[in-house]
């Protein structure tokens, strides 16, 4: 029988093919002294420095969607001027450029894995950013997907969002990574480019080139040198999986008719036409960072009004539900909260640096209402990581005194979960974002690679919190959506609506598979999944269950 290997799939799709192997990085630059002048120096870094940026740009312009925004931010990297000064300051010392841009880079790296959280993340794309500079400097190739004449399954440590926007998807069968969850940049760009991948596979960098593997999403599997047989039944698997995704239409339903709205994850108004044309049937998670992160200074209500009508009018007469500003101490705005903190994800963040600047949520919330009052649109907002009662009560009633009609939060801590009876006695509604609610369940940072095996929403703990919403959703008689990436997991949405969850909220590429899925079972299968789910003693032992009484049905 041919060795397995696991990790967590994205989506539920399946392939076939010879593996390729990312090249290795380029070496580290030797320490020895320039021959030429300091001045000589900074004119090379700056010249590489802005030719590595403009070249990620045009990457960016290139792939669009949510893939343009990620470039974009590591464009700036490559401009940030405290690593301008510091590289000068080392040229001044003798370095070379290659030298000083790799240490810049390094040193700036260090402290954004210190930050950890959403810092914490962009240091794989640092690494990736200096790896083009300091091979634009001695030019030669940036490393990058390799691009051979045949089709191949990408093997990789982790894919930099400039690779990943770009992959030739006639060649691209399918991509596995050693490192990296469910939420890091290569999971949701192959989320959104619906290629089949499969992320923290521990054993996937021993992979030989041309070594045929099959990849297996939906259970999470990599077989090694499949058998005749077991190559028949993926490509046979991967056929029903196509024609049952080319037959599920219409609104999200179970197979007895319980309606399960499928709604889109959007970052921005420029999804919008997308996002309809893939099915979703309103928006269950508008992310406004894009608005305030790259400013000085907090836009104004009509510049914010401006931008959310466009995406208002784009799902007039539909739900759209806003998440008011999340940012805090890992996404350091200097309008807003930039002071350093120990743990940046136990701290100033969310609702919590709202409120510490009302004034900003107040302005957010006001254009929300301007904008709703000037569409057809039905708007929702929620406010980001809130923990106690109390908070609920202070967000909702501002959001009201502002007038906007329904005001909810966001379920991403435990203490939240566990107390959803009395926070569904003042909010709207409840949206359970299942990325941080693992990741405050489970004590593991899901952006901190070493502990990425504890990210996993199939953890029974994780959805035994998911069930305490649900439980006290159909008490109160209030909505409880989804919006983390765990919706988009096909079998896993399945369990979340056993859980109570009565919509569902993805990135819109997902939403074909998650529709295709959910029609295969009633209300009472999907009950029966999330038993099983809850009665597992770990995340493996979940998905496992779950996954056998699917294939039974």
């Amino acid at each position: 029988m041919a060795d397995v290997l696991t990790g967590t799939g994205i989506g539920r799709g399946i392939a076939v093919g010879g593996v390729l192997r990312m090249p290795d990085p380029l070496p580290e630059p030797t320490d020895t002294p320039s021959a030429l002048t300091p001045d000589a120096e900074k004119e090379r870094a700056r010249a590489s420095l802005a030719a590595t940026a403009a070249i990620i740009r045009h990457r960016g312009e290139r792939a669009g969607g949510s893939a343009k925004d990620v470039l974009e931010a590591q464009a700036f990297m490559a401009e940030d001027p405290t690593l301008i000064d510091d590289i000068g300051t080392r040229l001044d010392s003798g370095k070379t450029a290659e030298r000083a841009v790799f240490e810049a880079f390094a040193s700036f790296r260090d402290l954004l894995v210190s930050m950890g959280g959403y810092m914490g993340e962009r240091a794989t794309d640092l690494d990736d950013v200096s790896q083009r500079v300091v091979a634009h400097l001695s030019g030669v190739p940036a490393p990058g997907v390799p691009d051979p004449e045949h089709p191949f399954v990408l093997v990789a440590r982790d894919l930099a969002p400039a690779d990943t926007a770009l992959l030739d998807l006639s060649k691209v069968l399918a991509l596995v990574t050693s490192d990296g969850g469910p939420t890091s940049h290569t999971a949701i760009l192959a989320r959104e480019k619906s290629i089949v991948a499969i992320v923290g596979v521990t054993d996937a960098l021993a992979l030989a080139d041309g070594t045929e593997i099959v990849v297996d999403a939906a259970t999470g599997t990599v077989t090694v040198a499949p058998s005749a047989e077991e190559r028949a039944a993926a490509e046979a698997k991967a056929a029903g999986i196509k024609a049952a995704r080319s037959s599920a239409t219409g609104p999200g339903a179970l197979a007895d008719g319980t309606l399960v709205p499928l709604l889109a994850n959007l970052g921005s108004a420029d999804g919008a036409a997308d996002a309809l044309e893939k099915g979703a049937e309103g928006v269950g998670l508008f992310r406004t960072e894009f608005l305030f992160l790259d400013s000085s200074s907090a836009p104004t209500v009509e510049e914010q009004k401006a931008q959310y009508k466009r995406l208002l009018e784009a799902f007039a007469g539909k739900k759209v539900v806003v998440r008011a500003l999340d940012a805090g101490a890992d996404k350091p705005l200097s309008f807003l909260n930039d002071a350093p903190e120990e743990n940046p994800a136990l701290g100033l963040r969310g609702l919590r640096a709202l409120r510490a600047n009302e004034p900003i949520l107040r302005d957010q919330l006001a254009a929300l209402a301007a904008a709703e009052a000037e569409t057809d649109a039905d708007v929702w907002v929620m406010a980001p990581m809130v923990s106690t009662v109390e908070e609920t009560r202070y967000f909702t009633a501002l959001a009201r005194e502002v007038g906007l009609k329904t005001a909810g939060v966001m379920v991403e801590v435990p203490s939240s979960a566990l107390l959803a009876d009395r926070i569904l006695a003042d909010a709207d509604f409840a949206s359970i974002g299942t990325n941080d609610l693992t990741q405050y369940t489970l004590a593991a940072d899901r952006l901190l690679g070493s502990v990425a095996s504890f990210q996993d929403p199939w953890h029974p703990a994780v959805l035994k919190l998911v069930g305490e919403v649900g439980k006290a959703g159909r008490a109160t008689g209030k909505p409880v959506g989804i919006c983390g990436e765990a919706a988009a997991d096909p079998l896993l949405a399945v369990v979340l609506v056993g859980l109570g969850a009565t919509t569902l909220s993805m990135s819109p590429s997902a939403l074909a598979d998650v529709r295709a899925e959910l029609s295969r079972f009633t209300l009472d299968e999907a009950q029966h999944f999330a038993e099983l789910a809850l009665s597992a003693n770990s995340a493996v032992e979940a998905r496992g269950a779950v996954t056998t009484a699917a294939a039974s049905k």
